[in-house]
């Protein structure tokens, strides 16, 4: 279990470095990350997402990241929740 906490941690990082890459190359005008990338990773680390959104006031404004991701975190805490309940049963 510690394992897998820490993995998801990690993947947060990972996410988080992510949404700042991409903030850096819209600024500097380079080549940037996909939004569906940014997306699907934000489905494995939506925490990293959501404080990498607003730290950096990164994709804030376009509806498809601003639903999206707050809806990945409600899906993954119902599961989370389902998981814990049918784990501590």
């Amino acid at each position: 279990m510690k394992w897998m906490l820490l993995l998801y941690v990690l993947l947060n990082v990972v996410v988080f470095g992510l949404y700042a890459i991409d903030k850096y190359k819209a600024i500097h005008h380079k080549w940037r990350i996909p939004e569906a990338t940014l997306l699907g990773a934000a489905v494995l680390g939506v925490f990293g997402a959501l404080f990498g959104m607003y730290l950096f006031r990164h994709k804030t404004r376009k509806p498809k990241f601003y639903t999206t991701v707050p809806l990945i975190l409600a899906a993954e805490s119902a599961i989370a929740i389902l998981v814990l309940w049918k784990y501590l049963s």
